[in-house]
């Protein structure tokens, strides 16, 4: 892994360290969430290229690793994040577009530090719960997140959605825990957030996509933060090829516009590991954090 240093910190330095001695060092710092400001708590981690793409959309290449490079210090994190959080959400869109062997899981995304994520996670769940946002319910229920052992699987549906799930599960004898909200085909931030946090006491909830679900959450406020490593390639667009940027089907005024507050900047190598805060709606250094 490239050698990850901080460039810039804006996390209060007089709380106890929140990470292991041997994470600080590799991550050059200190993870700290206030949590206990709201529950669940949500932070997203995307990976963007420098004209601000998160997918080239290409059959087979449209996941994460094609925009980094497979950079191993976007991994490194990205796991960290996974094992800070108590359970970690995608799309039904992001959830089709990996491997059907990918795990939302610490160790799946960067091994080598298997040891000192679990050190980290401590007492808690040995891995965080996997959940999959689907409204309609067309979920390939074959993939390895809900036939490995020691990982909780979730899907968030609608009544119809479950039925789908229900049948698919009652011709393959499989079994898939599911939750339903109501609501039409639309699955409001607002009841997924509280039924993570009512039925499995999720305190941490880290967003990973897609852009969809993410301009969702954004839209009704629900972001607190926002891990965003920024890839130094250019991937480009046309009018055939509209490639995704970080948020869609959401649009944004300056009247409303949200503004994020920098709390840190790393780098490895060429790669930049940005964070940012959500704050209140305004602009700059006049605009409140949350």
């Amino acid at each position: 892994m490239d050698f990850i240093r901080t460039l810039l910190d804006r996390q209060p330095s007089h709380s106890p360290p929140s990470l292991p001695e041997d994470l600080r060092k590799l991550y050059d710092g200190d993870l700290r969430f206030d949590v206990a400001a709201r529950q669940p708590y949500v932070i997203a981690n995307f990976a963007a290229t420098l004209d601000g793409v998160v997918s080239f959309k290409l059959p087979g290449k449209s996941g994460g690793a094609e925009i980094t490079g497979r950079n191993t210090g976007d991994h490194f994190i990205m796991g960290l994040l996974r094992a800070a959080a108590d359970a970690v959400m995608v799309g039904s869109r992001t959830f089709a577009e990996v491997s059907p062997l990918h795990l939302w899981i610490p160790e799946y995304i960067y091994p080598d530090a298997t040891r000192l994520y679990q050190s980290y996670r401590g007492t808690r769940a040995r891995h965080p719960l996997n959940v999959v946002v689907s409204g309609s319910g067309r979920v390939e229920l074959t993939r390895a997140i809900f036939h490995t052992p020691g990982v909780t699987s979730l899907i968030i549906t609608t009544p119809e959605g479950k039925k789908r799930i229900d049948t698919a599960c009652a011709d393959t004898g499989c079994s898939v825990q599911s939750r339903t909200i109501d609501g039409g085909t639309r699955l409001e931030p607002e009841k997924i957030t509280e039924l993570l946090r009512r039925e499995f006491d999720v305190k941490l909830l880290l967003h990973e996509g897609g852009p969809a679900l993410f301009g969702q959450f954004l839209q009704r406020g629900l972001l607190d933060e926002l891990f965003l490593t920024i890839a130094p390639q250019i991937a480009g667009r046309n009018a055939v090829d509209d490639r995704p940027a970080l948020i869609r089907n959401a649009l944004f005024n300056p009247e409303n516009a949200p503004w994020l507050e920098l709390l840190s900047v790393k780098q490895g190598g060429n790669h930049l590991y940005l964070r940012y805060r959500q704050m209140d709606r305004g602009r700059g250094d006049d605009a409140t954090a949350i």
